[in-house]
């Protein structure tokens, strides 16, 4: 592990500036908005990824404790199984007019873990993907109305939660999510409940009879399931003849081989997986009983770039090493180490902070009213001691404990400046940079 950093991050800067005036909004993803990690200071592109580590186009080298891109490198970055497979599929043809074979084996492969789905359709991203599915679930039905829990991405169906009440998404994982161009007709069609509130999705459903085709949402998150709760919303989607969709985008292939839900006990009609299934190459899918999958015959799904080779082709080779090196097991291991380092770290610097999530999603908080300003200083300071970390950590496979050892003596010496700034109340003034923000907002420089 060689960990270099310099002082300036000038050319990342100043790249960023650019992207702004020519990109809406400056990132593709929120989620890479350097607004949302450091202003002003956050690397923000890279040159070059392997491994755990992140070389940026100043030639800063830094080791990745934060989100592995946004959780999709569970095996680590150019994981060289992976880039193997895509290199040999790339010197194949990655298209041509006929069908690449290995979406079929990659199907039988997605239904052998998951054995009571028996079709399968792709897409390259999670967000098109979940649009995919309530599409062929509303074919199925024949009916509007979705119920949902948790984030489920851009697209119309989810956004129009917010045309009848502006914050109706906010307490969804992400605030703050304006419904601008989604066609006020779709008013009512999304409705919001929280997970575990079963009494939240049954008066949806007692209030809309007869209406609710579709009830989407995470198996689990940050929370665990209560006694009986997910048994309970696979009945009432049975009672009214719902389609049950469990987005398994984040959670899919981190806790077990394939959707965290076969942990569970409860199966839905439709999964769908994206991000660590193909090890960050586009790649996604939506699997499902026939009996419903059948429905996307009745309506118009299809896209050239679906039929690609290398997504499905990363696919088998991530989800084969995944299930060949107990992976899962990994990241529980790695991601405890983590827990128990924030907790002693803050024990021993006498720093409140709450810890939360799945081993392989951790996640932790300052107990501060402005915490906010404390996650900045964290970012900051853990930046310049040559690490890219925030109050989250997805682990993968390329992490090991001695990673993590060396993380949290560098948490350790952050967390005791943090302390220091609650103490003497100047935690604000030691940022070198404005706080970073949370949720969706739009960027007006």
């Amino acid at each position: 592990m060689s960990v270099n950093v310099k002082v300036s991050t000038a050319k990342g800067q100043e790249l960023y500036r650019r992207a702004k005036r020519r990109i809406p909004g400056g990132t593709q993803l929120l989620s890479k908005r350097p607004e949302m990690f450091l202003p002003e200071q956050w690397p923000a592109y890279f040159s070059r990824a392997r491994g755990v580590e992140v070389t940026d186009v100043d030639g800063n080298t830094y080791v990745d404790m934060s989100m592995m891109a946004i959780g999709a490198c569970v095996l680590g970055y150019a994981d060289p199984d992976v880039e193997a497979g895509v290199k040999a599929a790339i010197d194949a043809g990655s298209a041509s007019t006929l069908n690449a074979p290995e979406e079929v084996e990659l199907a039988d492969l997605l239904c052998e873990l998951h054995p009571w789905a028996e079709m399968v359709r792709f897409a390259r991203s999670g967000g098109e993907a979940m649009m995919v599915a309530v599409r062929i679930a509303r074919a199925h039905t024949r009916r509007d109305i979705v119920a949902f829990s948790g984030y489920h991405g851009w697209c119309d169906w989810y956004l129009a939660a917010n045309l009848g009440d502006d914050r109706a998404l906010d307490g969804q994982l992400m605030p703050g999510l304006e419904p601008a161009g989604v066609p006020r007709g779709l008013r009512g069609s999304a409705l919001p409940f929280h997970y575990n509130r079963l009494d939240q999705l049954k008066a949806i459903v007692d209030a809309h009879r007869g209406e609710v085709g579709v009830i989407v949402m995470e198996p689990q998150r940050g929370e665990s399931p209560a006694p009986g709760f997910l048994e309970a919303v696979r009945d009432i989607a049975n009672t009214v003849g719902a389609v049950l969709i469990f987005d398994e985008v984040t959670t899919g292939f981190r806790m077990t081989d394939g959707g965290i839900h076969t942990l569970l006990g409860v199966n839905p009609d439709i999964a769908v997986f994206a991000k660590s299934m193909a090890n960050g190459y586009p790649m996604a899918a939506v699997i499902g009983r026939a009996g419903v999958m059948e429905a996307a015959q009745s309506t118009f799904i299809s896209s050239t770039n679906w039929t690609e080779r290398i997504g499905p082709v990363a696919a088998l080779a991530t989800i084969r090493k995944f299930r060949r090196e107990r992976v899962a097991d990994h990241l529980r291991t790695i991601g405890n180490l983590a827990f128990e380092g924030w907790k002693r770290a803050a024990a021993k610097t006498a720093l409140p902070i709450h810890t939360e999530g799945l081993p392989s999603l951790t996640h932790f908080g300052f107990d501060h009213p402005d915490e906010p300003t404390l996650t900045t200083l964290f970012t900051q300071e853990m930046l310049e001691r040559g690490y890219l970390a925030y109050n989250q950590f997805k682990p993968s496979f390329a992490h090991q404990p001695s990673h993590v050892a060396g993380y949290m003596t560098a948490v350790e010496a952050a967390f005791a400046t943090i302390a220091d700034a609650v103490a003497a109340g100047d935690a604000a003034s030691r940022l070198k940079g404005p706080c970073a923000r949370r949720g969706f907002y739009r960027l007006t420089s």
